[in-house]
Order: structure tokens, then C-alpha cells, then sequence
């Protein structure tokens, strides 16, 4: 019977914990506002990490782009702090990436709202 969680998604619900409370504690850069990471996806080989996240506030794709370029650059700091937090044999590098979904899905349901208030307007036409 295999087990309930793997290894790697333990890895990656701690990398997601710990690293919400080190980029809102230990990251003092202004480009970068209050990230959200919505998730880890760790390989099987628990080498690298990939980190999804949103903004909260700034919803803009520039703003996204910019916030994962800082990220990036700290990414081998957050990675030591991680490292120096846990007793892991190995910690994985750090990919952080923007995540857009929150804003598509603000979009379709504007876009969804519209159509249902199109749909109650009365018909002039007939």
C-alpha cells in the first residue's frame, strides 16, 4: 500500500510554509510587495523547487515579472536560510515563478458577469 504523502510533497509543503514567513520577514527589497505562494512543486530527486506565487494588491503581469526577478536573485539566500532552518540532507534550489492564474480567473468572471447582465437585459429587437 504506498504511502499517504511522498517524500517530495512533505519537501514542498514545508518549502511552502517556510519560505511565506522568510520573503514577509527576511526580504527587505521595496520593488517586492506582499507575495503569496500558492505552491511548491518539488522533483523527484529533491534537487530543485519550483515556487509558485501571486501578489496581493498589485495584480499586473509587470508587476508579477518584476516581483520573480527579485525573487530570483534572492533565491540562494532564501535557499540558506531554508538549509539553515531544517535538517535535510540537501535543500533544493529555489525557481520562483509568477502565477497568473488568479488573474485569469478574475478576468473570466468579469467576463461571465457581463454576459449574465447582457442575458437579463430586456430585448428591444422583438
Amino acid at each position: 500500500m504506498p504511502r499517504e504523502f511522498g517524500r517530495n510533497e512533505r519537501v514542498a509543503d514545508y518549502l511552502k510554509r517556510e519560505l511565506a514567513l522568510l520573503i514577509q520577514n527576511e526580504v527587505k527589497d521595496p520593488r517586492l510587495g506582499m507575495v503569496n505562494i500558492n505552491d511548491v512543486e518539488v522533483g523527484r530527486d529533491l534537487s530543485r523547487a519550483k515556487v509558485f506565487f501571486t501578489l496581493i494588491g498589485d495584480e499586473n503581469e509587470a508587476a508579477g515579472k518584476q516581483a520573480a526577478e527579485v525573487l530570483n536573485k534572492a533565491a540562494g539566500f532564501l535557499r540558506n536560510q531554508v538549509a539553515a532552518n531544517n535538517s535535510m540532507r540537501s535543500t533544493p534550489a529555489l525557481q520562483f515563478y509568477y502565477d497568473q492564474s488568479v488573474l485569469r480567473g478574475d478576468q473570466l468572471s468579469k467576463l461571465i458577469d457581463q454576459a449574465v447582465a447582457d442575458d437579463q437585459q430586456p430585448n428591444d429587437e422583438q
